[in-house]
């Protein structure tokens, strides 16, 4: 599992012209899933996720939590960030889960971040979408090891 973690101001996604997903203070989190990822590992990155200490505290420290901000979860499902660029100049993109395995797994994710976070919100799995935001810091974490 791969996710890329921005601390926002706002963030939202369209699809065909439709906000799908909104949230301010917070976290856009863009997923990647691989084919050996499971409903454990999905755990193991959703706790990281709300526990990292990645906003500031009242002296300007980051020290304070999603959590402990009461922050609000947007979750993207981005298949692209397993592209292996090795060889040639087009993305291979065989490292990322199949559609079958990683759509019921990032659904689970957004069930899941409810038990943490009151606002969650997501993209459409498998849409074109578009992604805005306003990245507060900029605050950019890659997560890929636990």
């Amino acid at each position: 599992m791969k996710l890329v973690i921005q601390r926002v101001k706002e963030a939202k996604v369209t699809v065909e012209g439709k906000t799908v997903g909104e949230i301010y203070k917070g976290l856009l989190v863009f997923v990647g899933i691989a084919p050996e990822d499971t409903k454990e590992t999905a755990d193991r990155y959703l706790k990281k996720l709300v526990d990292l200490r990645i906003f500031e505290d009242e002296k300007g420290k980051t020290n304070l939590s999603l959590l402990d901000v009461g922050g609000e979860l947007l979750l993207v499902s981005q298949f692209t960030l397993y592209a292996n660029c090795k060889k040639g100049n087009r993305p291979s993109f065989i490292e990322a889960a199949s559609p079958d395995l990683a759509e019921p797994l990032y659904e689970y994710m957004l069930e899941k971040a409810k038990e943490y976070v009151d606002m969650v919100e997501g993209g459409v799995f498998g849409a074109q979408m578009q992604v805005s935001l306003v990245n507060d810091g900029p605050f950019t974490i890659v997560l890929d090891q636990l």
